[in-house]
C-alpha cells in the first residue's frame, strides 16, 4: 500500500486554527463575492430552477458537462404551460424564441459513446453543431484517460450554477427518494433507481469568474475566443432562498492541462487546487469532518484522515456514500480500493470517532450518492465535481465552490454552514432537521448523533463495511491502473496494466480487455468526432 494511505509522522494537523483554509493560488484559483448564494439537495430543484434561469436569459447561456441528455424531462411532474419540457426540444425552442440569445454546449468527447443508444439524441445534436446559435461542441483538450468532469451553468455572467449534477437520465429525483416513485424514469420508459445529488447557485462576482472559466474551456475545446456578455440586472430565482448572502466564494479546481492563471501551457505540470483544499481542511479540522462522494477511494485523502483519527484528541469523521457503484469497472477499482483503505484504517485505528455509511430508501433501497460535500467543524463547506478518488484530485478536470466562517467573524454563516449539513442528515437520516439538531445539542457529537438516530428498519443509514478482495483487486488498487492521479503516457500505463495482469486469470483479463476495447473504441470516436468538426470550431460558423 502506498504511504499515502498510511498515518504520516508529518501529520499536517499543526494548522493553526486562526488560519484560514481557503487561500487563492493554494487552496483555491480566487475568492469572488457573490451577493447571493443557495445549496441546491437534489436534481428535481435545480432542474426546474436551471430551466427557469435559461428563461430569463438575455444574451448567453454556456452548460459545461461530463454528459448531457436531450431526452430528459426538466420537471417530470408540473411542467410550466407552453415551454418545452426536455432539454433539447427546450434549448432549440428558447434561442427560436429569443433572437438575441446564444447557448453554447460543451461536452466531454468520450460521452460521445453513449449517444447510439439515446434515440433521436445523435439527429438533436447534428442540427447544434451545424447551428449558429445554439452549438454544441466535444471536448477533447485532456490527457488520455483523463475526463472533463466539471459541472457548470452560466446565464449572461450574472448567474451561475456548479456542483455535482449533470443534466442527464438517471439524475432526477426529489429529497423523499420515493420508493419506485413513477416520475425517476428513464427517456425509453425504464425505472431507475433513487439518486441524490447537491449542486450550488451563485451569482455577482462568483457568477462572472466561472464564465471565464467556462469561455477559456470552449477556447480549448473549439479555438474560439468568446466574447463576455454584456452586464444585466441581477437575478435570482424567485422560489430560491439563498442560505448565504454578501461574502467571498472561492473557485478550486482540478485542471491537468491549466496553470494558476487558468490558461493551457503546454509542459506544466497541472493545478491541483482542489487535492490542496482536501488537505488544508482535514488538517485544520478540530471538532469534525462531514463528507459525501461517490467514492472513499483517494490514497492520499483517505491517508489524511487516517492520520487525524490516529490523533488520540483528533476530530470525528462521517462519510456518506453508496452501498456501490453501478458499473463493474467502477465497483473493480472505486470499490475495491474503497475497501483496501477501509482495511487499512480498521487496521490501523480502530477508532469510535469514524463512520462510513450508505442511505437506503423506506423500503431499504440504496440511495446512489453521487453528491461530492465537505464540511469541516461548521466553518468550511465546499461543494463541487470532485469525488474522493485519486483522478478528481490531478487527472480529470473538477470545479469546486467553497465557503469559509473566518474565526470570530460573521457567525451568520457558521450557522447557515450548519443549515445546510443538518438538511443533508436529516435527509439521509429520515429524520426532521430539528430532530438532527436537538439531537446534536444533547449529545455534542456528530457520530453520537447518528448513531442515536439511526433505525433498524426504514429510510435511514446503514453502515458500510470492507468487502474481501482478491490479490488482483488489491493490485489494481495499489498500481492505480484504473484510478490514477496524474497524467501518464499510454505505453506507460499498458506496462503498469501487464505487470498488474502477468499472472492470467479469468478476472485480470476480463478487466484489461475491457479497458482495452473501451480505449480503442474511445480514440477512435475522439478521432472522428474531431475530423466531423465536433471539436475545433468549423470554418466559416
Amino acid at each position: 500500500m502506498p504511504d499515502a494511505a498510511r498515518p504520516s509522522p508529518n501529520c499536517q494537523s499543526s494548522h493553526n486554527a486562526a488560519d484560514p483554509i481557503l487561500v487563492p493560488g493554494r487552496t483555491c484559483w480566487r475568492m469572488e463575492k457573490a451577493d447571493r448564494v443557495a445549496v441546491i439537495i437534489d436534481a428535481a430543484a435545480y432542474f426546474a430552477r436551471i430551466k427557469a434561469a435559461i428563461l430569463n436569459a438575455r444574451h448567453t447561456v454556456m452548460l459545461i458537462g461530463w454528459d448531457f441528455d436531450t431526452r430528459i424531462k426538466l420537471e417530470p411532474d408540473d411542467p410550466m404551460p407552453g415551454v418545452p419540457n426536455e432539454l433539447g426540444d427546450f434549448l432549440s425552442w428558447i434561442v427560436r424564441v429569443r433572437p438575441e440569445l446564444t447557448i453554447n454546449v460543451l461536452k466531454w468527447d468520450l460521452a460521445i459513446l453513449k449517444m447510439p443508444f439515446r434515440g433521436g439524441t445523435p439527429l438533436v445534436l447534428l442540427d447544434w453543431i451545424s447551428s449558429r446559435r445554439l452549438r454544441f461542441r466535444l471536448d477533447s483538450a485532456h490527457p488520455p484517460g483523463a475526463c472533463h468532469h466539471q459541472k457548470i451553468a452560466i446565464i449572461d455572467d450574472a448567474l451561475a450554477f456548479c456542483g455535482g449534477i449533470d443534466m442527464t437520465t438517471d439524475r432526477w429525483d426529489t429529497p423523499d427518494h420515493r420508493d419506485g416513485d413513477p416520475r425517476r424514469v428513464r427517456p425509453n420508459g425504464e425505472a431507475y433507481g433513487p439518486f441524490h445529488d447537491v449542486t450550488t447557485a451563485v451569482d455577482g462576482a462568483a457568477a462572472r469568474a466561472l464564465g471565464e472559466l467556462a469561455r477559456e474551456r470552449w477556447h480549448r475545446a473549439t479555438g474560439e475566443m468568446l466574447i463576455p456578455p454584456p452586464p444585466v440586472p441581477a437575478f435570482w430565482p424567485d422560489d430560491l432562498e439563498p442560505d448565504f448572502r454578501d461574502l467571498p466564494v472561492a473557485i478550486a479546481r482540478t485542471d491537468p492541462m491549466a496553470d494558476h492563471e487558468g490558461t493551457q501551457k503546454t509542459g506544466k505540470r497541472g493545478v491541483r487546487e482542489i487535492e490542496a483544499l482536501y488537505l488544508a481542511a482535514i488538517a485544520a479540522a478540530r471538532d469534525f469532518i462531514y463528507l459525501e462522494s461517490q467514492y472513499f477511494a483517494s490514497q492520499k485523502i483517505v491517508g489524511a484522515i487516517i492520520d487525524r483519527l490516529s490523533e488520540p484528541d483528533g476530530p470525528e469523521v462521517v462519510v456518506i456514500n453508496p452501498e456501490r457503484t453501478p458499473a463493474w469497472v467502477e465497483e473493480e477499482s472505486m470499490g475495491s480500493a474503497r475497501s483496501l483503505l477501509l482495511q487499512r484504517l480498521h487496521e490501523t485505528v480502530a477508532n469510535p470517532r469514524f463512520r462510513i455509511l450508505a442511505p437506503v430508501t423506506e423500503g431499504g433501497e440504496g440511495i446512489y450518492v453521487h453528491a461530492k460535500v465537505l464540511v469541516v467543524d461548521d466553518r468550511l463547506l465546499r461543494v463541487g465535481s470532485s469525488n474522493i478518488n485519486n483522478r478528481s484530485q490531478g487527472l480529470d478536470t473538477e470545479c469546486d465552490l467553497a465557503i469559509e466562517c473566518a474565526p470570530g467573524e460573521r457567525p451568520e454563516v457558521c450557522r447557515s454552514i450548519r443549515s445546510v449539513r443538518t438538511r443533508l442528515m436529516a435527509e439521509h437520516l429520515g429524520v426532521s432537521v430539528e430532530e438532527v439538531e436537538r439531537t446534536e445539542e444533547a449529545t455534542g457529537s456528530l457520530t453520537a448523533t447518528v448513531d442515536r438516530l439511526i433505525r433498524p428498519a426504514g429510510r435511514s443509514l446503514r453502515p458500510l463495511e470492507p468487502q474481501p478482495l482478491t490479490e488482483t483487486e488489491r493490485r489494481l488498487v495499489e498500481e492505480r491502473l484504473l484510478d490514477p492521479d496524474r497524467p501518464e503516457p499510454m505505453a506507460a500505463t499498458i506496462l503498469r496494466g501487464a505487470t498488474v495482469f502477468g499472472d492470467v486469470n479469468r478476472t485480470a483479463w476480463r478487466i484489461g480487455a475491457g479497458v482495452a476495447a473501451a480505449a480503442v473504441v474511445g480514440v477512435g470516436l475522439a478521432l472522428l468526432a474531431r475530423r466531423n468538426g465536433l471539436g475545433k470550431k468549423m470554418q466559416g460558423e
